[in-house]
């Protein structure tokens, strides 16, 4: 996806389009939408792009969960959620995914940095079955999700091989 605040929007589209025709509740699908929205946001906000100049976005849905990944060229600083002051305009982004994410961390991989989370979706459709000839997942834009350190204790989004997306 373009290195710019626009994809934003395009992520949290193409994410619910998609949970929407896997069979998804509408309320995982806007906790979901919105964990995508932070990751991202908080990646164009305080990351570089990949070497391409582009950010990834990746998700997957199986076995009543939605994996998503953002993909970026790294930041001085290692994503961690804070406690903003209630006066401040910003900081809640990491905080929000630890709050409606199951499991969420960071891998690095050289020059590429992955924030994932996992979002369960409890739902009766399913459940990790073919869905449409495949089983959930898109890539959104160009790059690698990467592979290395786990952040937070918590395990990173499963390797796989998902379709190239926008």
């Amino acid at each position: 996806m373009p290195y710019a605040p626009s994809s934003v929007a395009v992520a949290r589209q193409c994410l619910s389009s998609d949970l929407q025709e896997w069979g998804v509740y509408e309320s995982a699908i806007d906790d979901a939408v919105l964990v995508v929205s932070e990751l991202l946001s908080n990646a164009l906000r305080h990351a570089h792009p990949l070497p391409s100049g582009q950010i990834k976005v990746a998700w997957r849905w199986t076995d009543g969960h939605v994996e998503v990944a953002v993909s970026d060229g790294g930041a001085a600083t290692e994503p961690r959620a804070g406690r903003a002051p209630l006066s401040s305009l910003g900081g809640r982004g990491l905080g929000i995914v630890e709050y409606l994410a199951d499991r969420w961390g960071v891998r690095h991989e050289g020059e590429i940095t992955t924030v994932w989370a996992i979002v369960t979706t409890l739902n009766h459709k399913a459940n990790g079955q073919e869905l449409g000839g495949r089983i959930g997942g898109r890539y959104a834009g160009n790059g690698h999700l990467g592979n290395g350190h786990q952040g937070n204790g918590h395990r990173p989004v499963a390797e796989a091989a998902l379709p190239e997306h926008i």
